[in-house]
């Protein structure tokens, strides 16, 4: 985001994990839940160009669709979402490495699997 106020507001409607691992500089993290929950507040309060961020642009397009019920007009949807924009090489702000929930979750079952065959189960 250009820190000098003519630039778009950045809104990154990924989950806090997501945004905590690497996010657009200057980009605020608004959970599409929260976003959804509280658009008509969100809504009196955005009054200038808002571009919305997720992963891949799903979770963007329906925040925009929440924000657009709201009265937003000015609202856009960062194609292809950080994926394509860390593609492109564009600066991002790394924090905390963290590993996506199907991961997370395929090592468990992994490890259940692989303890129920030693143990015997």
């Amino acid at each position: 985001m250009i820190t000098n106020g003519d630039g778009p507001r950045l809104l990154d409607v990924r989950t806090a994990g997501e945004f905590q691992t690497g996010h657009i500089p200057g980009a605020y993290n608004v959970p599409l839940d929260t976003l959804r929950e509280h658009r008509m507040e969100l809504g009196q309060h955005l009054d200038e160009d808002v571009v919305l961020v997720c992963r891949s642009g799903a979770r963007a397009t329906q925040a925009e669709e929440a924000l657009a019920e709201a009265g937003l007009p000015n609202l856009r949807v960062l194609d292809g979402g950080m994926v394509a924009w860390e593609s492109s090489g564009a600066p991002v702000n790394r924090g905390e490495q963290r590993w996506e929930m199907e991961r997370q979750v395929r090592l468990i079952a992994g490890s259940v699997v692989l303890v129920s065959g030693v143990v015997g189960f």
